[in-house]
Parts: C-alpha cells; sequence; structure tokens
C-alpha cells in the first residue's frame, strides 16, 4: 500500500511543478455536489482497507478509498455503527468522500456531525507532503484542529489517505412514531421534545407528517412510545434509510434541490416550492424554481445558509458567498495546504 500512497505523491509533485489541475476521484457518488468538476482525474480507490479496529476502542482507522458499505458492515458485525450515519448517494461512496463532502444523515441532530466523529487524517498535501493530524485516540487533540478542518472541504486541501474515526453501539432498540401535524405544529413540538431528555434520534416532517424515530434502550423507547403516543410505523427503519439516501419520492421530482440550514425554531419557510424538515427544524429541503437571491435571503433572515444541492444550472454558486473575512481565510488555509491550486478548483467557491 505505501507504494501506492508513494506514486500518488509523485503524481502530486508533477502536477504542482506544471500546475496541472486535478479532480480528486473517489467512487463519485457525490460528484454532483458542490462547484463543477475541473482537472484531471485523481484516481484514489485503490487506497482502500481498514487499517486498525478493535471494538472495545471504539475507533476504526481506514484509507480513504474504502467503501463506507464495508467499513459499515464491519462495524455490524460487532454491534457498533458510525454515529453521523452517512448518506452514501450511491453505491460506490467511500470514507474518504463521506469525509470530505462533510455531510451527515438524519441522526446528526441528536449524535452530531461528521466533523464530531473523526479524530484524526493523514492526507497528501498540495506539494505531495505526507502530513498527519490527530491520531486514533479520543484525547489526543492539542492546538488548532485540521482533522476537523479537513471535513467538508471537498478536496480543495488535499487527499484522504487514511482517517480514524470515533464509532458507536448500535442502539438495543428503535422504533417510528408518526403524527399529522402542520409544519408549525411539528417545528414547535420537536424544539420542545429537543428540550427534554427523550430518546429521539430523528425527526422528518413533510406533507403534514411527523415522523419521529426514537432510539436507545428498550425500556426507554417503551416507555417514550407510549408518552409521546403517535401512530407506530412498522418499516420505520426503510423510511430512515430511504431519507437518508434520497430515494424518497419528495427527492425525486425534477426541479433543483436546495439544502437550507437554520435555526431549528425558524417557522416555516415562505418560500415556492415542496418542502421537507429535518434535525428538529435546523435542515430544510427544499425543491423548486425559486429565485436564488430570494432562497438565500430567507435561508439569512433564519439565521442559516443556504446550498444549491442538487442541480443541472449552478450558475448561482453551490454554496451561500461568504463574508469578505471568511474568504480571506479560506484562501489563507488554500494557499498553505495547496500553494499552486491544484485540487479540485472552484469545487468550493469559483475562486478557490
Amino acid at each position: 500500500m505505501q507504494e501506492i500512497i508513494d506514486q500518488f505523491a509523485d503524481n502530486i509533485r508533477n502536477a504542482f511543478a506544471a500546475k496541472t489541475p486535478l479532480r480528486i476521484h473517489g467512487g463519485g457518488s457525490k460528484d454532483f455536489y458542490g462547484g463543477p468538476l475541473a482537472g484531471d482525474a485523481f484516481e484514489v480507490a485503490a487506497c482502500r482497507g481498514i487499517v486498525d479496529y478493535e471494538p472495545s476502542e471504539l475507533v476504526i482507522s481506514a484509507r480513504g478509498g474504502t467503501p463506507l458499505a464495508e467499513i459499515e458492515a464491519t462495524l455490524c458485525e460487532n454491534g457498533q455503527m458510525l454515529g453521523f450515519e452517512p448518506p452514501h448517494l450511491g453505491p460506490a461512496a467511500t470514507l474518504g468522500g463521506c469525509i470530505a463532502a462533510g455531510l451527515s444523515g438524519p441522526r446528526r441532530a441528536q449524535a452530531g456531525a461528521v466533523r464530531d466523529f473523526v479524530l484524526g487524517v493523514r492526507m497528501l498535501d498540495g506539494r505531495g507532503d505526507d502530513l498527519r493530524f490527530g491520531g486514533r485516540m479520543m484525547k489526543n487533540v492539542a492546538g488548532f484542529d485540521v482533522s476537523r478542518l479537513i471535513t467538508g472541504s471537498l478536496g480543495t486541501l488535499g487527499v484522504i489517505i487514511e482517517a480514524s474515526l470515533k464509532v458507536l453501539p448500535l442502539p438495543a432498540a428503535e422504533t417510528t412514531l408518526r403524527f399529522e401535524k402542520t409544519a408549525t405544529e411539528a417545528i414547535a413540538l420537536m424544539n420542545t421534545w429537543a428540550g427534554r431528555p427523550l430518546p429521539i434520534s430523528a425527526t422528518c416532517h413533510h406533507d403534514n407528517l411527523l415522523t419521529v424515530r426514537l432510539s436507545g434502550a428498550a425500556a426507554a423507547v417503551r416507555a417514550t412510545r407510549e408518552q409521546l403516543g403517535g401512530e407506530e410505523i412498522a418499516d420505520g427503519a426503510a423510511f430512515w434509510q430511504e431519507l437518508r439516501e434520497h430515494t424518497l419520492d419528495f427527492f425525486r421530482q425534477p426541479q433543483p434541490l436546495w439544502r437550507l440550514s437554520l435555526k431549528s425554531t425558524t417557522p416555516p419557510l415562505d418560500l415556492p416550492g415542496t418542502q421537507l424538515i429535518e434535525w428538529n427544524g435546523a435542515l430544510r429541503w427544499l425543491i423548486g424554481n425559486a429565485d436564488p437571491q430570494t432562497i438565500r435571503a430567507a435561508a439569512s433572515a433564519g439565521g442559516g445558509h443556504a446550498t444549491l444541492f442538487r442541480a443541472h444550472d449552478k450558475s448561482a454558486g453551490a454554496f451561500q458567498p461568504l463574508p469578505p473575512a471568511l474568504m480571506k481565510i479560506h484562501r489563507e488555509l488554500k494557499r498553505a495546504f495547496d500553494p499552486a491550486g491544484i485540487f479540485n478548483p472552484g469545487r468550493l467557491y469559483p475562486d478557490l
């Protein structure tokens, strides 16, 4: 495997010298996400395999090209899971792509985001240097946490060679409940429940139906189910899997799909199109042809931002423009890790 990594480093050094843009490609399941793809394909799928896993330590280390399905199957065999419930969005999804995209699934509001689980990374920067940050222990970070900085950077700072992640035990019991609620009622209810010690691991509201997943000890799940009421859904696990992988009918519509991150208590947004709410109200999906400036203004008013998640036309930019001070930080980070600007140019912002 070191021979493959050494070859990666040589290829990066050659690209650095020639200032040749490189498009980092693993499984390609999230190629649609972010700005347009540019540069020569830099294939990393060969750098794969679980490096270290001791279930009792609740930590797994694997190479960047390792399929997510392989990692999750190994964890499941040992009664464990990736707590942030990452969406694959394609059968070839890899660990490196999961971290680079920084996307979390339905369990995020209860368990945390991707970056909350990344303990360490090994990466090749824009000069071909082999760098390591963090490690394989839960208490090993001092100073600036570069491992979490890499999360969500969409490959613009380097090639993820290896990563160590904290894992969680699978819940002993799970059940799914459904309630008939308007969006306003659902947002109020979800936020009320979020302030109480209830084993709620996921929420979703769409088409006047509020769906809630309970996860944890069997006694706690049973008691909460009786307390909340609602209709128990027999195929709850299938519903959350379809939500996570965007295979629900809601996501199959042809119009642009927007992802809005807001304060969870933000009232329903008055925007044209169809909406689906997750994470106790903090994540709003919008499908429709509303003007991008209108959508982003509404997201800003709600204390957040809007991402054009999936669309044929992304001329408005995939991500909400940053204030000058934040953009300056992004440029400095890009210059530090990728001085020639060869990695995934324009994937985050046009001038990065």
